[in-house]
């Protein structure tokens, strides 16, 4: 019904702006040092997770499910958490129209501020509020 309503080029349009906007997460997942990329990016999923250095796969694994509990829980974002190649990671799957840049920017520094708030490694400071984070 909604493909008759709006068309096949609205919803074409809607695709790549996904697409695009999981690009721009991608690219500031590369900017911050304290994440990384677990898997290559594919077509609107990006899979990424903190990691702050010199942690087991187990610590990363109880920090990263604990910052997806809390954004989900102060409604920051909706993610969830796969495991890529063995490794425990977040998982974003752009989907909704009404995504934007500025939500993709707080996604980042929610990450940063929990992770680093979890890990008794406050990194709030590195990003601060209006900066591409």
């Amino acid at each position: 019904m909604s493909l008759k309503e709006h068309g096949v080029e609205k919803f074409g349009r809607l695709i790549d702006q996904n697409i695009a906007q999981a690009s721009y997460l991608t690219d500031l997942i590369n900017e911050h040092p304290v994440l990384e990329l677990t898997s290559e990016t594919c077509i609107n999923i990006v899979c990424y997770r903190y990691n702050p250095g010199r942690k087991s796969d187990e610590e990363l694994k109880r920090i990263n499910t604990e910052i997806m509990l809390q954004m989900q829980e102060i409604g920051a974002a909706a993610i969830s958490d796969t495991t890529v190649h063995g490794v425990h990671s977040l998982r974003v799957a752009i989907n909704n129209h009404r995504t934007n840049t500025e939500d993709l920017d707080i996604l980042i520094r929610e990450t940063i501020r929990l992770g680093g708030a979890i890990d008794g490694n406050d990194r709030s400071g590195s990003c601060k509020s209006g900066d591409r984070c």
